[in-house]
C-alpha cells in the first residue's frame, strides 16, 4: 500500500543549512519521489529571536508561502484548523508558522514550531514518559540548548501535526532526519502508537563523530578499533568507555524504537552496529545521498577550466596545466591538512614532468563569508585571497592556522603548484574580487576542475567529494568517506574505473598489526602522521598517473564520470533506495 503522507522532521525543514538541506532539496524534487508519495510535510523548530534565521527564512529565494503565522496576523486556514492552531500555542504558549516552501521548483508543506517561550507546565507529562517508557532522563541533559530545543518542541508539533493529517485514511510515516527527530516521533508513541509507522534516517553516528574529531588519532584509531571490536563482538561502549554522558548518544540509542532504520553510508552501518543493544540484529537500509549530474560536452569542460586558468593567473601570475578544486566546510572533520601531505608529492612529481598546477580551496569558517566591501578593500590593500592577514577580519577561527602554518610555507617551498584559499561565501566577481573574471559562476568551478580533494575524517556521505565527477573530475575522498561505497557500486562495471581515487589513512603500514581494539585505541597523533606521510604518496602517484594530457584523455575521464553520475541522482536515490526502503517499513 502506497505512503499516503511523509512527514520529514528535520533542522532544515524552514531553511537549508547544510547536508540535510541538500538531501530534502534532491529528495523532494525527484520525479520518482513525488509520483510515489502525494503529500509531504516538513516539520522543524522556529528561532523568532535570530535576525539572521529569520531573514534566510522570508528572503525572496526561500520562497516561503505561509498561510499561519499569528504574530504576523496571517490565517487563511478553514475555520476549525485554525481553531486547533491557537488552543495548541495557548496550551504550550508556542507560535506556529505553517505554509509550503520549494524544493528545487517543487512545493511542500511547512510546519514551524517557535518553542523558546515554552510553558515547562505543559510538557512535564511529556519528560515523565521519556523518562517512564524509553529511560531517557531529561533532567540529565536540560542544560543543553539543542536538546531542549527538540524536546520541548515534540508536543506542539505533533499537535499541529495530527490536525493537519486528520483527513489521511492511509498509511503515515514519520521520517526523524537525525537524532532531532526522534522526540516527535516519541510524542506520536505517547498519543497515538497505532496510526503512525516511523524510521530514522542516521546522516550520521554523532558518538563516532565526536569520537574521531576529539582524539589526535582520527579516523586511524577509530576505525581501527571498530574493525577489531565487530570482529570479536564487542560494542563502541566496551571499548570506548560508557557515553551516556552524550545526550546525542542518548537519543540514538533509542532510535531502534522506529521501524526502521536508514544510513546514509556503509560507514554508518557499521557505527550504528557498534553501537550494540538493539542496532544490532536491527534491519538497517541503505539509502544514499543523491549526486548532481548535468550534460556536459568536452567543450563546455574545456570553456570552464579556461576561465580558471585565467583567474590563476591574474593571482598568481602562471596560466597552470591543472585546476585542483576542494569546496568544503573550513571544521576539523574535512581533514584540510591532507591536502597538503599530497601536494607536497605531487609538486615534486608536476615539475618533474613539466607541468603546473593551481588548488583553488574554497572553504570559510564564517558561513555566511566576509563583508564584500572588505574582501574588495583587502585585494587592494594586501592582494586577497592569494595574502591574508588574521588582524582584521579575514582568516577566523581554524583559517589562521591552516594559512600560516599550512598553505603559506607550501606555497614558499613549491616548484610547479600553489594554493590559494578563498574564504569567501560565493564564487563570483561581486563577491571574490576584481581578479576574478565577470564570466565566472560556480558551474565552472565545478566543470573546469580536473580533481576534487575531499580526505575527510569523519564524512557519513560527503556530497561536495563527488560533486565533480560527473563532468570528468578524479575525485579523492577518503576511504572513510560514504559516498565510496555509492561510487563503486556505480562503477561496478567500469572495469579500471578512473575518476575515483580512494586515499587510506587506516590501513597499517606493512609490518604493523593490531590484534586486539585496545591496541589500535593506542594509535596517537605521532601515529597518524606516519601514515599520513606514506599513504599520501600513494595518493600523489594515482593523481600523477591520472591527470589527463590530452583531449582524448579528458574526454575519456568525462565520458566515465558521465555515465556513473547517472546512476547517482537524486532520481535513482529516490527510485532504488528510499521508496523500496520506506516499502520494506510498511510490509
Amino acid at each position: 500500500m502506497p505512503i499516503e503522507l511523509l512527514v520529514h522532521i528535520t533542522h532544515e525543514a524552514g531553511v537549508k543549512v547544510g547536508g540535510i538541506g541538500a538531501v530534502l532539496d534532491g529528495l523532494l524534487s525527484a520525479k520518482s519521489y513525488n509520483d510515489a508519495i502525494p503529500r509531504s510535510i516538513l516539520v522543524g523548530p522556529l528561532n523568532m529571536g535570530n535576525r539572521a534565521e529569520m531573514e534566510r527564512l522570508f528572503h525572496p529565494r526561500n520562497g516561503l508561502k505561509l498561510r499561519f503565522a499569528t504574530p504576523l496576523g496571517l490565517d487563511t486556514l478553514p475555520p476549525a484548523l485554525s481553531r486547533h492552531f491557537y488552543d495548541i500555542e495557548a496550551h504550550y504558549n508556542v507560535r506556529i508558522y505553517y505554509g509550503r516552501r520549494p524544493f528545487r521548483g517543487v512545493e511542500h508543506e511547512v510546519l514551524l514550531i517557535h518553542a523558546a517561550d515554552i510553558d515547562p507546565s505543559a510538557v512535564g507529562g511529556f519528560k515523565y514518559f521519556l523518562w517512564d517508557k524509553f529511560g531517557l532522563d531529561c533532567a540529565r541533559y536540560e542544560s543543553d540548548e539543542e536538546f531542549r530545543l527538540f524536546v520541548n518542541l515534540a508536543e506542539p508539533a505533533y499537535a499541529a501535526l495530527y490536525h493537519l493529517a486528520n483527513e489521511v485514511t492511509g498509511p503515515r510515516v514519520l521520517l526523524a532526519h537525525e537524532w532531532m527527530g526522534l522526540p516527535l516521533v516519541m510524542a506520536a508513541r505517547l498519543k497515538d502508537p497505532a496510526l503512525w509507522r516511523s524510521a530514522f534516517y542516521a546522516h550520521e553516528v554523532a558518538t563516532a563523530r565526536l569520537l574521531v574529531e576529539g582524539h589526535p588519532g582520527h579516523d586511524t584509531r577509530f576505525y581501527n578499533a571498530l574493525r577489531l571490536a565487530r570482529a570479536q563482538g564487542l560494542n563502541l561502549d566496551a571499548v570506548f568507555g560508557d557515553q551516556s554522558h552524550y545526550f546525542k548518544h542518548a537519543l540514538v540509542q533509542r532510535a531502534v524504537i522506529c521501524d526502521g532504520v536508514f544510513a546514509v553510508g556503509d560507514w554508518v552501518v557499521d557505527e550504528l552496529r557498534f553501537l550494540g543493544g538493539g542496532f544490532e540484529d536491527k534491519r538497517i537500509d541503505l539509502v544514499y545521498n543523491g549526486a548532481p549530474v548535468a550534460p556536459l560536452t568536452l567543450a563546455e569542460k574545456q570553456a570552464g577550466k579556461r576561465l580558471l586558468q585565467e583567474y590563476a593567473y591574474n593571482l598568481l601570475g602562471f596560466r597552470p596545466d591543472f585546476i585542483f578544486t576542494h569546496v568544503t566546510r573550513f571544521v576539523t572533520s574535512k581533514g584540510m591538512w591532507r591536502d597538503l601531505r599530497v601536494m607536497e608529492h605531487l609538486d615534486r612529481m608536476l615539475a618533474v614532468a613539466g607541468k603546473t598546477a593551481a588548488l583553488f580551496t574554497l572553504s570559510s569558517a564564517e558561513p555566511t563569508g566576509r563583508p564584500v566591501e572588505n574582501v574588495f578593500r583587502w585585494e587592494r590593500e594586501y592582494g586577497w585571497p592569494v595574502n591574508h592577514r588574521a588582524d582584521n577580519g579575514d582568516l577566523l577561527g581554524l583559517e589562521a592556522d591552516y594559512f600560516f602554518n599550512g598553505i603559506a610555507p607550501f606555497n614558499r617551498a613549491s616548484l610547479a603548484s600553489k594554493i590559494v584559499l578563498i574564504n569567501q561565501f560565493g564564487w563570483s566577481r561581486d563577491r571574490c574580487g576584481e581578479r576574478m573574471p565577470a564570466d565566472m559562476t560556480f558551474a565552472h568551478l565545478r566543470h573546469g576542475s580536473d580533481l576534487e580533494f575531499g580526505q575527510s575524517i569523519y564524512e557519513p556521505f560527503g556530497i561536495a567529494q563527488v560533486e565533480p565527477l560527473s563532468f570528468g573530475a578524479l575525485c579523492v575522498p577518503s576511504n572513510v568517506c560514504g559516498c565510496v561505497g555509492f561510487v563503486e557500486k556505480a562503477a561496478a562495471d567500469m572495469p579500471h574505473f578512473p575518476n575515483l581515487i580512494v586515499a587510506d589513512y587506516v590501513t597499517p603500514p606493512p609490518g604493523q598489526h593490531f590484534e586486539t581494539p585496545w591496541d589500535a585505541l593506542r594509535i596517537d597523533q605521532y601515529d597518524r602522521d606516519q601514515i599520513e606521510i606514506a599513504n599520501s604518496r600513494i595518493v600523489a602517484e594515482s593523481i600523477a598517473s591520472r591527470l589527463p594530457l590530452n583531449d582524448a584523455q579528458t574526454q575519456r575521464l568525462l565520458d566515465y564520470g558521465q555515465e556513473a553520475g547517472s546512476r547517482m541522482s537524486w532520481e535513482v536515490v529516490a527510485r532504488d533506495y528510499l521508496l523500496p526502503a520506506l516499502a520494506r517499513l510498511l510490509s
